[in-house]
């Protein structure tokens, strides 16, 4: 079940119960990440997420869900993880 509707603040609430879980990109690459403020960082990548790319791929998602099919279609920095995130919290 798609769950669209999560604000971009329930959402972060996720990723902060949930870092250091390990999560797997659509290539089956694990990772973990690990939120610091406003950014969360992933241990694949040298630079952080912010939560404001997170809201941006949530809007993308609730204005367009049939056109968001995978990562590059998010078109966001980061764009795997964010995408293994979502799917994995049931949102894409």
């Amino acid at each position: 079940m798609k769950n669209t509707n999560i604000t971009i603040d329930a959402l972060w609430q996720l990723l902060i119960e949930h870092q250091n879980e390990t999560f797997y990109t659509i290539k089956k690459l694990p990772f973990t990440y690990s939120v610091k403020g406003g950014e969360i960082f992933v241990d694949r990548r040298s630079k952080s997420i912010t939560k404001a790319t997170f809201e941006q791929a949530l809007n993308k998602l609730k204005a367009n869900p049939e056109q968001i099919t995978g990562p590059k279609s998010l078109n966001v920095f980061g764009a795997p993880y964010v995408w293994a995130i979502l799917k994995n919290f049931e949102i894409t």
